[in-house]
């Protein structure tokens, strides 16, 4: 009956939504940004109200009477703003409710967004409760109905007994002292509101908290409009003297009211309450039989070389902004195709969108609009990135060959001089794709700290076969003209805790814990550093000297090298076996360090579950492989070369 109820509901939105695209465009869409569009009615209240309150007087004889010298004496400023102040509440009201109708018919509250769901409950109460106080204020017949008629429902909890009416039996029991509490509850509401707007947020990537400009300014203009030719004004002065009769309606706040004049005012309670945890209780509804916990699934993305994780149910587009990746969107209700990329390997629910961005023949050629598709088994994808990280531009470069270095049998390091005076902004730990005559890219990440050079240090290993690398190795020469896209990736050094930092590397996944180091360095941070290197044998330990005088120049700064396979004419007398080992051995609580691991799959498959275990947080664990599925699918030759030392 619950899916019926959904499917029913996703016809009449989808209908909806394509007929104001057609008035509209699909990037301008109103309904695909109710949530936005209230943060800006939220504005539009705060700022009204703010005006409003300044000519408030908080008393009997003279609430009334200053909110009618607002709205009669300044019409052409004060009117406007009280109007905008009401309408603009209602409007907020109404996208709340359209907001979490479309989530609840899309079934996007179930699962791991439970908490945004009853976040999102909570606010409509807090919103609620701001208007009705709202309506208390001008001490009309309007204000008169509200008060007592609250007065009566709050009377039938166990707490009150009957006592609040009492407040509003006759004209003499009033006092001052109610409007200012009236007034007191009016501000602390909105801050309320305030409040749980930003948490509601908070569980959302990249969650849009302002309309595109083009309809903030046609709301704005509307609203200014309505008020103009309906300004909202006030009915006659209260008289508790007198029963209200007749009144102008707020249907948007004051929905329930009528009831408590046709039903018991418990009654209204059991309404309201039951209607309120049945709606908390919905991502639990039906309750499954069993317990199964939710699947993570696993997503390889190009261009970034990167695997990242995707809960049961979460989009594509939502997995990989939470983990910083630079995917395009702009509606992320599946209608204007701005998302569109395409899945390489793996199976997906493409979800509920508009027919006309995505069809049947794209579908079968592997297109997917991110926003909707859902993961069902481990994904290879791949997308057009939309920036980088810091709003830093993705471009193309041009650079000559500086400097080949042949640092071991099989790593070379290699300078790039930019041409035409060039710089490259990046963070340090992202890397650059080498852009091959045919289109084809390599990964490598950058070596040294970002600053202002025109030279970019890259290390570069031998993979035998490799297109490139072998070319590196066997052809390349100081002239030779490399261009290259970047920066790209989203692992980078993190500057805002203080937590002792633990890099691990293996063999070439020095070059970006290099660049993090020296910008650590560079910048004066001080927080405790210790560098594990994991290679085979002593021979594999290049620039091993370059850590050994960091370690004697800075207090905060050890370096453990690991040998897996020493040799005997290595003479090795220092820490031996598996890089990750050395790690646990030295720490068996990692629940207070951060992590930033990059090297072989191998090592990062067999080093993250280990350190989860000793505690290690998701939260301070960084790195391009941690989270790399055996079992995923390689559809490309390169798709197991995740290495952010470089690809073939």
């Amino acid at each position: 009956m619950l899916r019926r109820i959904q499917l029913a509901g996703q016809w009449v939105f989808l209908r909806v939504e394509s007929l104001f695209n057609l008035a509209f465009g699909d990037r301008l869409n109103p309904l695909y940004y109710l949530g936005p569009i209230a943060y800006f009615m939220f504005w539009i209240v705060a700022v009204s109200g703010l005006y409003l309150y300044a000519f408030f007087e908080t008393g009997v004889a003279e609430a009334y009477d200053s909110v009618e010298h607002l709205t009669r004496e300044q019409w052409y400023l004060g009117g406007v703003m009280r109007s905008l102040h009401r309408y603009a509440s209602d409007g907020m009201v109404l996208t709340m409710l359209l907001h979490m109708a479309r989530h609840f018919t899309f079934d996007r509250y179930r699962s791991f967004r439970w908490f945004s769901w009853m976040s999102g409950i909570v606010l409509l109460w807090l919103t609620y409760a701001s208007g009705v106080n709202g309506y208390m204020l001008p001490w009309d017949r309007l204000a008169q109905f509200v008060v007592v008629a609250t007065a009566e429902w709050f009377d039938a909890l166990p707490m009150f007994k009957g006592a609040l009416i009492r407040n509003f039996i006759f004209e003499e029991a009033v006092s001052d002292r109610l409007f200012s509490l009236l007034s007191f509850i009016h501000i602390g509401l909105p801050l309320a509101v305030l409040a749980a707007l930003w948490i509601h947020t908070q569980r959302v990537p990249r969650a849009r908290t302002s309309p595109p400009a083009p309809i903030a300014v046609t709301l704005v203009v509307a609203l200014v409009a309505l008020s103009l030719v309906k300004p909202a004004v006030s009915l006659e002065h209260a008289d508790l003297g007198v029963a209200v009769a007749s009144i102008g309606f707020d249907w948007f706040y004051l929905t329930i009211y009528p009831l408590l004049y046709t039903w018991s005012p418990a009654e209204v309670w059991l309404l309201a309450g039951g209607a309120t945890l049945a709606a908390l209780l919905l991502p639990w509804l039906p309750p499954k039989l069993g317990w199964r916990k939710a699947r993570v699934f696993h997503l390889m993305v190009h261009p970034d070389n990167r695997i990242v994780a995707a809960r049961e149910g979460e989009t594509i587009l939502d997995a990989g902004l939470r983990e910083g990746l630079a995917l395009p969107f702009e509606c992320r209700n599946g209608g204007c195709g701005v998302c569109k990329g395409t899945i390489l390997y793996g199976a997906i629910d493409h979800g509920a969108h508009q027919a006309s961005v995505l069809s049947e023949q794209e579908k079968r050629e592997g297109k997917a609009l991110f926003c909707c598709a859902t993961p069902l088994s481990d994904l290879e994808l791949e997308y057009q990135p939309a920036g980088s990280l810091g709003d830093i531009p993705v471009k193309v470069y041009s650079a000559r060959v500086h400097g080949l270095v042949r640092l071991a049998d099989d790593v070379m390091q290699v300078h790039l001089k930019l041409l035409d005076n060039e710089r490259v902004r990046f963070y340090a730990g992202q890397y650059l794709n080498v852009v091959l005559e045919d289109g084809a890219r390599r990964s490598f990440s950058f070596a040294t700290a970002p600053r202002e050079t025109d030279l970019i240090e890259l290390h570069i290993r031998w993979i035998r076969g490799g297109r490139f690398t072998t070319r590196v190795f066997t052809r390349m020469k100081e002239g030779d003209i490399v261009r290259f896209e970047g920066p790209l990736g989203s692992f980078f050094l993190r500057e805002d805790s203080d937590k002792p930092i633990i890099f691990v590397a293996g063999a070439t996944g020095f070059a970006p814990v290099k660049s993090m180091l020296e910008y650590a360095f560079g910048k004066g941070i001080r927080r405790r550093m210790l560098f594990y290197w994991g290679v085979r044998s002593l021979k594999d330990l290049y620039l091993a000297e370059l850590p050994r005088r960091w370690e004697e120049e800075h207090s905060n700064f050890k370096f453990i090298p690991v040998l897996s396979e020493p040799r005997p004419e290595d003479r090795w007398e220092g820490r031996a076996g598996l890089v990750h080992e050395a790690i646990l051995q030295d720490f068996p609580d990692l629940s207070h360090y951060q992590i930033y691991a990059c090297g072989s799959v191998q090592m990062v498959e067999a080093a993250h579950p280990a350190f989860v275990a000793r505690g290690m947080s998701q939260d301070d664990c960084f790195s391009d492989t941690f989270r790399l599925a055996p079992q995923i699918g390689r559809a490309t030759p390169q798709t197991d070369m995740v290495r952010l030392g470089g690809t073939t």
